[in-house]
């Protein structure tokens, strides 16, 4: 065979994507992808990374399957309705290629899944449809310096966004930094999170986000560019950070938008390289993370863990006197439970924000205050602040 004659081996189920001049199948083998939701549009990107052979995909979803999820969900059927759509989504993602290996989460992305998770990917992929988890997901991808990649769809129109934050530690930076999520946030997009929640500062279970009309034509459209910003981002290749890509389906056009960097954005916060302590939010107590701390890491106390989730530590009715112990982040505390069995006023919680090393609190599991396995904790000391890994809870 001629040395220059191209072969083309189609028993090697990615053939015709080594042909792409930039293309390396190894790199996809070996990324690992967090999609954050889903729905209509998780699916379409679940369905292209797993048909890409990227080798690991962890899918974060706490919703089930209903019936009205059948017209836009490639990976859903009639007989799934009732089960978690992680989990089926996994399972319908084994069969697609087994080469791919995703692991499902029934979990809420605001309460249960820890720092470790994002730093340990390389790109986060939001399918999400509020606000507030974007969000989220925007502060915690920016703490460890993941990039992540944001999608949303109306109707037959929708955007993708682009969000690279500083890696940790790096010095070769370019010199104007990019925009993030909450960089592009208004004053409106903040009321609308605000009234997820009450004047006490409960979440309003009767205030819903909203149905989202949608076409799985959208949905395809907007997944699949989506999924190839994370390919761009594997192979090193540049994109556009900050920036939106958006589409109206009514006249067929594309525009893009760059947003404007603030200085004083609150989810610019970068953590520095964590230290890895051998501990568990699910078994170990604050006193057992600052006895660690002091033995390992040559900090002198008196030591503050800095809790990330507001923790609701009991309910106070004013009117009559009725109080309730709750240990419970704020985001899943709702206005039912806060409402009084004995008089029916709306009782008003007590936040905790930190734990000190006097406080009772400390002898507490750190899940039992709202910490989430496999997180990346702040604690507080005369040398000033570090922030530790929870490797213990390492199970992906």
């Amino acid at each position: 065979m001629d040395k220059d004659e191209l072969w083309i081996d189609d028993d090697d189920r990615y053939s015709r994507l080594r042909l792409i001049a930039w293309w390396d199948q190894r790199k996809l083998a070996e990324a690992k992808i967090l999609v954050v939701g889903a729905g209509a549009l998780g699916n379409e990107v679940l369905k292209n990374l797993a048909l890409l052979g990227v080798g690991q995909i962890v899918v974060v979803d706490f919703d089930q399957i209903e019936q009205s999820n059948l017209t836009r969900s490639v990976l859903f059927r009639r007989r799934d309705c009732g089960r978690s759509k992680a989990e089926v989504a996994a399972e319908a993602l084994a069969d697609m290629n087994p080469d791919t290996v995703v692991t499902p989460l029934s979990v809420n992305v605001l309460t249960e899944i820890g720092l470790g998770t994002f730093r340990d990917v390389d790109v986060v992929i939001g399918c999400l449809d509020n606000r507030e988890a974007r969000l989220w997901v925007n502060r915690c991808c920016w703490k460890v310096g993941t990039p992540w990649i944001d999608g949303g769809i109306q109707e037959i129109n929708g955007v993708v966004k682009v969000f690279v934050p500083p890696r940790p530690g790096a010095t070769d930076q370019d010199s104007t930094p990019h925009a993030c999520y909450e960089c592009a946030m208004t004053e409106m997009d903040y009321r609308l999170i605000n009234l997820r929640y009450s004047c006490p500062l409960l979440r309003n279970e009767d205030i819903q986000s909203g149905k989202v009309p949608t076409a799985p034509t959208i949905s395809s459209m907007i997944g699949g560019l989506q999924t190839q910003e994370a390919l761009k981002l594997i192979h090193g290749l540049p994109v556009s950070a900050g920036e939106a890509v958006v589409y109206n389906g009514v006249s067929n056009q594309f525009y893009k938008t760059r947003f404007q960097f603030r200085e004083d954005c609150l989810s610019h916060e970068t953590y520095a390289q964590p230290v890895v302590a051998p501990l568990s939010a699910r078994t170990n107590t604050v006193r057992d993370l600052f006895a660690w701390i002091a033995r390992h890491d040559a900090a002198e106390p008196p030591f503050r863990l800095v809790l990330d989730r507001d923790l609701v530590r009991v309910l106070n009715c004013e009117q009559c006197g009725w109080s309730r112990e709750v240990m419970r982040p704020i985001q899943l505390v709702g206005m039912t439970d806060s409402r009084c069995p004995q008089c029916e006023h709306l009782a008003r919680p007590s936040l905790i924000h930190a734990v000190d090393s006097d406080s009772p609190l400390a002898d507490e599991c750190l899940s039992r205050l709202g910490v989430p396995s496999y997180d990346i904790v702040r604690v507080a000391s005369q040398q000033g602040e570090r922030v530790y890994l929870l490797a213990a809870d390492r199970d992906l």
